[in-house]
């Protein structure tokens, strides 16, 4: 990532603790909320990897490239499993920019610093911010209280927590979008 090196360094953060989260989800009994952390989990190493700053690591096009076929394969495999359930076409389009993003570093020139060299497509990129933007408002006012809770019997486990699993959610579409307007 191209940028302030705390800005990365603190995205580089936010998308371990939620990667390291999703890892905890994976235990839940319910097998749809495993896939769905997962694949959560996958995304959130990922960010996390691409987020270090360009004066500690710089991959060559051989790893972005890497990485973009590996983010390709799982946005293949969430459109596949987007005929069942709706939730993984989020899961594709996240994979997606990924792979896209991955794709625009792998073909920047060798070298080339962010402010002279600007990655990716204007409009794709342009598009992806807007439905980034829309999921994480979207995303947070899913936190806000309702009017009238209703207490939950018993105490769930912490990879049962819906409200913990949205504000992973809400972390990694903050850092996609970090990570969208840094190219």
């Amino acid at each position: 990532m191209h940028g302030p090196a705390s800005a990365a360094w603190l995205l580089v953060a936010v998308c371990l603790a939620a990667g390291a989260y999703c890892l905890l989800r994976m235990r839940s009994g319910v097998a749809a909320q495993r896939r769905a952390a997962g694949a959560e989990a996958v995304m959130g190493a990922g960010m996390a990897a691409m987020a270090v700053p360009a004066s500690v690591l710089s991959p060559g096009r051989g790893a972005w490239s890497c990485a973009a076929l590996v983010f390709a394969a799982l946005a293949l495999r969430h459109a596949w499993s987007a005929r069942r359930e709706r939730h993984h076409l989020h899961h594709l389009v996240g994979s997606g920019a990924m792979a896209y993003m991955a794709v625009a570093m792998a073909a920047r020139p060798p070298g080339a610093h962010a402010a002279h060299a600007a990655a990716g497509l204007p409009y794709l990129t342009g598009a992806l911010l807007l439905y980034f933007t829309g999921y994480v408002l979207w995303s947070g006012a899913r936190l806000l209280p309702a009017a009238a809770a209703v207490p939950v019997s018993g105490t769930a486990a912490w990879g049962d927590r819906p409200e913990l699993a949205q504000v992973c959610r809400l972390s990694m579409g903050l850092g996609m979008l970090a990570m969208l307007l840094a190219m």
